[in-house]
């Protein structure tokens, strides 16, 4: 029997999950890394904070398509928490890379799926980011209430698991859609200049600056269809109980369209992807 037939395979659930072990505990090492940059995450959310309550101030009104001061910011913290599951900096950029420099001969030439390892690695990640942040956000969100009560009630049973649900398929969103990006550098090489205006607009569309319910019916029913809401806007419009009933249960059912949408996508694209690399580099 040869050394490569004696090597005893792991199944893939369980390579996946050593994968997301290691991934984490690299992770954790770098938590005071971590610690830092979250507070310093906090800057332009006080900012944008600052803006809306002098935007309130400055317009006399005490209420805006639904949303007073003190929903509008327990919006903001909440949308920084959709964000926190949703945004994958660095992922659509580095597959591209990896296409560019042939460094992506390493998944092929491995027992190992490079989708399956990228999503373990960023789960970890996820993991490790969440759990440094509970505590600088938990202080914020009882600041917050001891400064007015922004959060007027606290979500049911029901409505906090369709929140807990919306914020995982946001990571499925996320996670596919930016990998889905990253592909496109199987047809052109240099992909920079997309990323720059798919993650700018991402940013404006999602709801991260503001809510959906601001822009006129026709544009904010257009931007509902998209899958961007989800990344920012719907979770948070779940939690503060805007969206309800039928409308949350079609809401999810889009959510999840969408999550399988660009599961299938990015599947295809590096399966087509694969029969036009050439491998060089690397």
């Amino acid at each position: 029997m040869s050394v490569v037939d004696a090597t005893p395979r792991l199944p893939a659930f369980t390579k996946y999950l050593r994968i997301f072990r290691i991934s984490l505990i690299e992770r954790l090492v770098y938590r005071g890394d971590f610690f830092f940059s979250t507070i310093l995450r906090f800057l332009p959310m006080v900012t944008t904070i600052l803006l809306w309550r002098a935007i309130f101030e400055g317009s006399g009104q005490d209420e805006m398509a639904g949303f007073t001061l003190h929903n509008m910011v327990a919006y903001l913290l909440l949308v920084h928490i959709s964000r926190m599951f949703s945004s994958m900096p660095g992922l659509a950029h580095g597959i591209a890379r990896d296409i560019r420099e042939g460094t992506i001969k390493k998944y092929l030439l491995q027992p190992l799926d490079m989708i399956g390892y990228l999503i373990s690695y960023r789960a970890a990640h996820k993991a490790a980011y969440i759990v440094t942040a509970i505590l600088p956000y938990g202080v914020l969100f009882y600041l917050c209430q001891l400064q007015g009560d922004y959060f007027d009630t606290f979500p049911d049973a029901l409505t906090l698991a369709a929140y807990l649900l919306s914020l995982i398929l946001a990571f499925v969103i996320g996670f596919f859609f930016e990998a889905s990006i990253g592909m496109i550098g199987f047809w052109f090489l240099e992909v920079t200049s997309l990323l720059y205006v798919v993650n700018t607009l991402n940013f404006f569309v999602s709801g991260h600056m503001f809510p959906l319910d601001l822009l006129p019916p026709f544009w904010a029913g257009l931007l509902r269809l998209l899958p961007f809401q989800y990344m920012a806007y719907f979770p948070a419009a779940v939690f503060l109980g805007k969206i309800s009933g039928m409308d949350l249960v079609w809401g999810l059912i889009g959510e999840l369209a969408w999550a399988i949408l660009f599961v299938i996508l990015t599947r295809v694209l590096f399966r087509l992807g694969l029969r036009r690399y050439s491998a060089y580099g690397g």
